[in-house]
């Protein structure tokens, strides 16, 4: 068994706040025993007691398999969600495999993934689905995938949804290519409503884009490029919710860059349309300006945009327009982004920043409590796409994460395969001290 005492537990599956210790037995949660005021001895003792009448385990069985973490000064949280990581396996394991990436995950404090399905092959057919679901079985964490839309994530044939679901799929997306096709889009909306599954949704038209991964704008202009413009996010985002709104079916909108698509998804939300939305800690933290620093490193689609975008998307954070918060978890090899700033691929690595850009960006400067910030980070994604994680609880899934939130640490090296972020050599805070996966320790400072 495990005990975890003396740490502030927040659960905003619960609502949950307090001094706690939380008993482990296996793989599950056994008891959360509140303790205020009470010292350590009369904590362990409470709880050790509590669960011996519920397991039938005497004294010495229980002193003999007990392992104590003191949590003090820490916050126990719910292992954190992602539902929107590049794992690049099959296909591209030199940038990223399953298993580094399941490190990174858990070094972040992560306890369940969602893999997307550029890969290649591609994550539109069943022994696919199949084996990486097995391989990431073998990691420590929780890890799952989505279904591709399309075949090929060509956007001209619907895969068999109901067969890729039955393989393990947890919601739909060709993450990477959007949905041009509207006729193809609404038939894809109408069979993930009837199956009960999200589609979840990159929202860039090409049609509008000269070089992807800049704003169009004054830094696009300096660097003599043309760019993306924000219209080729917001005529997408339109005409999502216009099929959403006839299919009833359920969409996400994937790491939000511009105000007016915050403001279409909360007046839609308003209008009853179930229709969601994720943002990424570097669309949080940073604007078009950063590329002009970080080259390559800077380079995402969509792509930083301006001051009023980015505060924009924490107002949308803060009143719940924006549920989730996603890394977009996107790891590239160095040559890779190395190349000129046209050439390089775009996309950053994120997992092992998210939480602690979630507490510089918009804890500590007052946008968010934590428990809000915790709530978008676990619970949420949860939710929306069905997973059985997010949450403590007695008889739940014994997956959390502990951390310093006050405490800083530099971010030095990756756990990753690759390393192709802007905040490689920060001093960031919130540091991860455990994530713990189904009882089993899986990362250690």
């Amino acid at each position: 068994m495990l005990l975890i005492k003396n740490g502030q537990l927040i659960d905003p599956a619960s609502g949950l706040c307090g001094l706690c210790g939380v008993l482990v037995d296996g793989d599950r949660i056994a008891k959360i025993g509140m303790c205020g005021s009470l010292d350590d001895m009369a904590t362990e003792s409470m709880l050790l007691r509590e669960n011996e009448a519920n397991t039938g385990l005497t004294d010495a069985q229980s002193e003999d398999t007990l392992v104590s973490i003191d949590a003090a000064g820490c916050i126990v949280a719910p292992g954190l969600v992602d539902g929107h990581v590049h794992f690049r396996d099959p296909g591209f394991t030199y940038k990223e495999d399953i298993e580094s990436g399941a490190k990174a995950a858990a070094r972040g404090g992560f306890t369940s993934v969602v893999m997307m399905g550029n890969t290649d092959p591609h994550m539109d057919n069943t022994d696919t689905i199949k084996d990486v679901l097995e391989r990431g079985a073998k990691t420590g964490i929780n890890v799952y995938t989505c279904g591709n839309v399309t075949k090929n994530m060509a956007g001209k044939e619907l895969v068999n949804m109901d067969e890729l679901i039955d393989a393990g799929a947890v919601l739909f997306t060709d993450d990477g290519k959007p949905i041009v096709d509207e006729e193809l889009m609404e038939r894809a909306c109408k069979e993930a409503a009837r199956v009960g599954k999200v589609i979840s949704l990159h929202e860039e038209d090409p049609s509008f884009i000269t070089d992807n991964g800049i704003n169009a704008g004054e830094v696009a202009g300096k660097l003599g490029l043309v760019g993306s413009p924000r219209e080729a996010e917001i005529s997408m985002v339109k005409r999502d919710i216009d099929i959403a709104r006839r299919t009833g079916a359920s969409i996400t909108v994937q790491h939000i860059s511009a105000a007016e698509s915050v403001d279409l998804i909360r007046d839609a939300k308003r209008e009853g349309i179930s229709i969601h939305a994720e943002a990424t800690p570097h669309h949080f933290t940073l604007t078009e300006g950063a590329v002009l620093k970080y080259g390559a490193l800077a380079k995402m689609n969509p792509p930083l945009r301006l001051e009023s975008d980015r505060l924009a998307i924490i107002e949308g954070i803060k009143d719940g327009t924006i549920e989730m918060i996603a890394t977009d978890h996107a790891p590239h090899a160095r040559e890779e982004k190395a190349k000129d700033l046209k050439a390089a691929p775009s996309g950053i690595t994120g997992l092992e920043t998210s939480l602690a850009l979630g507490i510089r960006e918009l804890v500590d400067k007052g946008y968010l409590s934590l428990m809000d910030l915790l709530q978008a980070m676990t619970i949420n994604p949860s939710r929306i796409y069905g997973i059985d994680a997010g949450a403590i609880r007695e008889g739940g899934w014994a997956d959390m994460v502990i951390f310093a939130p006050g405490e800083e640490w530099s971010f030095v090296q990756s756990a990753s395969k690759s390393s192709n972020t802007p905040f490689l050599g920060e001093r960031l805070p919130g540091k991860i001290i455990y994530t713990i996966c189904r009882g089993k320790v899986v990362y250690k400072a």
